[in-house]
């Protein structure tokens, strides 16, 4: 598992600028979505073509948080990075330039809708009422991306807890584009993960300051239960 402190120098800024570390002192389950993102087999599977072990740790906290998420009438969303080799769901940008053709071929592959790698991780507890929805960039709030925020707002939704992976990738780009769409943002230190520790904690130290509050799973569960 990754390291849950946060640096202290960001946390004394954060103290001074703005007066306390976190934004949030409570939350409203009901109107409060858990947002899973891309824990699929693409990335939780050994040797898979985008493997990100210790993805693997945080599935027991992300499940519990589901299980909390949904107790207290929230939304529960696994979003799914999905893309095609053409048509409106291809990126050339990322599969073309943004690594080797070798590798752009196994990962376009795994995350093709249908392969066995694309589909989520099957020790998940995901449910029949849960959302699943599908993302054609790293953030699944970008604008016309992936259809989450349109139906976490027809939901009543204005607050989402965000985990999976990777956390300095598409977990980050989905948590500042929320946070800049106006859903109040949570990110959850040990419900994300990354492929190093230094990658995972600077991602949540640029985050607290300016996007999200940073909680760990038992914060954000002792919340959830507080409200209720």
């Amino acid at each position: 598992m990754h390291p849950l402190e946060l640096p202290t120098e960001i946390v004394e800024r954060m103290r001074v600028r703005r007066g306390r570390l976190h934004l949030f002192d409570r939350l409203e389950p009901a109107r409060t979505a858990l947002v899973v993102i891309d824990m699929q087999n693409a990335f939780l599977r050994p040797g898979a073509p985008s493997e990100t072990p210790v993805a693997r740790e945080i599935v027991p906290n992300i499940n519990r948080l589901a299980h909390a998420v949904r107790a207290g009438g929230g939304v529960v969303a696994y979003a799914q990075g999905s893309f095609q080799p053409q048509g409106p769901d291809a990126w050339p940008l990322f599969f073309d330039h943004m690594v080797n053709p070798h590798f752009s071929s196994a990962i376009l592959q795994a995350l093709t809708p249908g392969h066995a790698d694309h589909a989520l991780w099957p020790q998940l507890d995901v449910q029949p009422q849960d959302l699943r929805v599908r993302k054609k960039r790293y953030s699944a709030f970008y604008p016309g991306a992936c259809t989450l925020p349109e139906q976490l707002r027809e939901r009543g939704i204005d607050t989402v807890i965000i985990t999976g992976t990777l956390t300095n990738v598409c977990c980050e780009a989905s948590a500042r584009d929320a946070m800049m769409g106006d859903f109040k943002t949570v990110m959850v230190s040990d419900g994300n993960a990354a492929r190093s520790d230094a990658e995972h904690v600077a991602a949540l130290a640029t985050l607290v300051q300016f996007f999200a509050d940073v909680r760990s799973t038992r914060e954000v569960l002792e919340m959830l239960s507080s409200a209720q």
